[in-house]
């Protein structure tokens, strides 16, 4: 939820996505589809603005479909509709992992941090290139987030723009995404992660109404290697800046900044002999 470093999955998915997306293979017209695994280990704050900090290890199977119109990868389900020269408009899904508040001491005795879940439309507005091999791009999202905790609840809308810049081709098999961006949060998304009902509050927790606005700000770099046709390791860094958050006066803000990062590798065990656009 590219919205915030809660223990955010799709820190992991953003280098998972470059270590199989078509541009990481230019030898070749990436497959119609593919499936395989992945192994990765992902650290990050337990919320935006935490001092504390979780980790995460997985292995999961991935599967692949790249249509004319539908694509199927981490990023989740993509319906594109290509609106004008340049614009492209597609619908995604996103998620982040849960944190216990029983793990987090700010948060003691408040409710756990479900998982997160988020959806909706995203409009791509392709760049000029600056450069040979380079390929930049401005992602505009806009999503509504669901939390699933004993039931599904909507906590709000996100939107997030993105400039993203994609190096296909750096040699030697490696292939490079950066990205730097803006999330802002509506009232009831700002108020999951940094309000704090009177019910909850103690003498070291007051009560807080979080405001609508700015949420954090950063800057990330994905990068993976090619170890053969089936086999490619890959690397995440981000850094987010809180500090100009519209929020930072919640006795949930502990800090202005705090690095997400991640590793792992994906193996394919198949892919189509029918290549994308064909």
């Amino acid at each position: 939820m590219h919205f915030s470093a809660h223990r955010s999955l799709r820190s992991l998915w953003a280098a998972l996505a470059l270590a199989a997306s078509p541009w990481s293979v230019s030898a070749q017209v990436p497959a119609l589809w593919e499936v395989g695994g992945f192994a990765g280990a992902l650290t990050s704050p337990a919320y935006p603005g935490s001092t504390e900090r979780l980790s995460r290890n997985l292995v999961l199977p991935y599967f692949i479909y790249r249509g004319e119109r539908i694509n199927v990868d981490r990023d989740g389900i993509d319906a594109r509709l290509q609106v004008a020269p340049g614009y492209e408009l597609d619908w995604g899904v996103n998620g982040s992992f849960p944190a216990r508040s029983n793990d987090v001491l700010a948060r003691q005795g408040m409710p756990d941090l479900g998982t997160l879940v988020e959806f909706g439309p995203r409009l791509k507005v392709k760049l000029p290139s600056p450069g040979s091999g380079l390929r930049m791009g401005l992602d505009l999202p806009l999503r509504e987030v669901l939390e699933i905790n004993n039931g599904t609840r909507s906590q709000g809308v996100v939107f997030e723009p993105t400039l993203v810049l994609d190096a296909a081709n750096l040699g030697d098999g490696w292939s490079l995404t950066a990205k730097a961006g803006l999330t802002w949060g509506d009232q009831a998304m700002n108020q999951y992660f940094y309000g704090v009902a009177p019910l909850y509050a103690t003498a070291q927790r007051p009560a807080f109404e979080a405001q609508s606005g700015l949420m954090s700000a950063r800057a990330s770099l994905s990068t993976s290697k090619s170890l053969g046709p089936d086999l490619r390791i890959f690397g995440y860094a981000r850094m987010d800046y809180y500090g100009l958050g519209v929020n930072s006066a919640s006795p949930l803000f502990l800090q202005n900044s705090s690095p997400t990062w991640g590793l792992g590798l994906t193996w394919t065990l198949g892919r189509s002999e029918a290549r994308a656009g064909e």
